[in-house]
């Protein structure tokens, strides 16, 4: 097939349209030249071959200039929107200015996160972003499509195996503590693996963290004796500053909780596996200006230490 047969011989080169566009504006040849930063020669041989491929003279030249034909005076119009479309594609990534903007943002986390993070994330981006909105999500099965589709912004919390195409920061680890009754009427000064063997316990029954809990109880043989189970940490704290239950959980909600309720922090006398808290987002939205911004939130205030920043897989 011929180029005078394809389908793209009939577009044409952006310098052409560039230089129609100016000739347009100036009605001159030389300041065309000039504001193109190429010869006078080089633009004429430019406009020869514009008026061979819209089979029109496109300017004539007058005493008062190169004035436009009925086609440019057609054409002007449509060159100068698809000039405009260039330039608004060759454009850097655009800035997200948070004392103006109006952006929601969606962060997918667990309920132990809406009492750790939330309320400091919140009182920051407030601040700083008076004008924007945030949306706590539940981790659940919607979370990755909403992250993918752009539903969803940030996920925050400890979400092991995320499919490829994610990235993840760490920021910062977890271990283990329980908590009991400031009062509790059995424990001493120190808690041993047979005090909490012999004590009864609040179990919850909800995220990644119960799973660890349970494979640790698994694997050294042992059995609670839970007489309440709870879906989340709501009302927890309560709960143990009117009875002598204990509760197993990771360190920062229980330590929040723990200053919130003057409960008493006692160390966990069970090898449990650490882990890591993290924050998710999707590749697709790596360079979106705002969703940078939020990680950038996100690092200063929970970060603990540098580390690599991985992903995606």
């Amino acid at each position: 097939m011929s180029e005078a047969d394809s389908g793209d011989a009939a577009l044409l080169d952006t310098k052409l349209l560039r230089l129609l566009d100016l000739l347009y504006t100036t009605r001159s040849v030389t300041r065309a030249a000039e504001r193109l930063g190429q010869s006078q020669p080089t633009v004429s041989i430019w406009l020869a071959r514009l008026r061979k491929q819209l089979s029109d003279p496109l300017f004539v030249r007058t005493p008062e200039g190169m004035q436009p034909t009925p086609r440019t005076d057609a054409l002007i119009g449509t060159v100068r929107e698809v000039l405009e479309g260039l330039r608004r594609m060759s454009e850097s990534q655009s800035r997200f200015d948070p004392a103006t903007a109006q952006r929601e943002f969606r962060i997918f986390m667990t309920d132990a996160s809406h009492i750790t993070l939330l309320p400091r994330l919140f009182s920051h981006v407030r601040a700083l972003a008076p004008q924007v909105r945030l949306e706590a999500a539940t981790i659940d099965a919607r979370m990755v499509p909403a992250l993918q589709a752009g539903e969803g912004d940030l996920a925050l919390g400890f979400v092991p195996g995320l499919e490829a195409g994610f990235y993840q920061q760490t920021l910062y680890g977890q271990d283990w503590i329980c908590l009991c009754n400031a009062r509790h009427p059995r424990i001493g000064k120190t808690f041993t693996l047979k005090n909490y063997v012999a004590e009864a316990h609040i179990g919850i029954v909800s995220g990644t963290g119960h799973q660890l809990l349970d494979g640790a109880l698994k694997r050294l043989g042992i059995e609670r004796r839970v007489l309440l189970e709870l879906p989340g940490f709501l009302g927890l704290s309560a709960i143990l500053s009117t009875n002598d239950l204990v509760a197993t959980l990771p360190r920062h909600i229980g330590e929040t909780l723990a200053r919130a309720a003057g409960l008493r922090v006692l160390p966990c006398p069970l090898a449990i596996p650490s882990f890591t808290v993290k924050q998710y987002w999707h590749a697709r939205y790596h360079h979106d200006a705002g969703n940078q911004w939020l990680r950038g939130i996100c690092t200063a205030l929970f970060f603990e230490k540098d580390r690599p920043r991985t992903g995606p897989h």
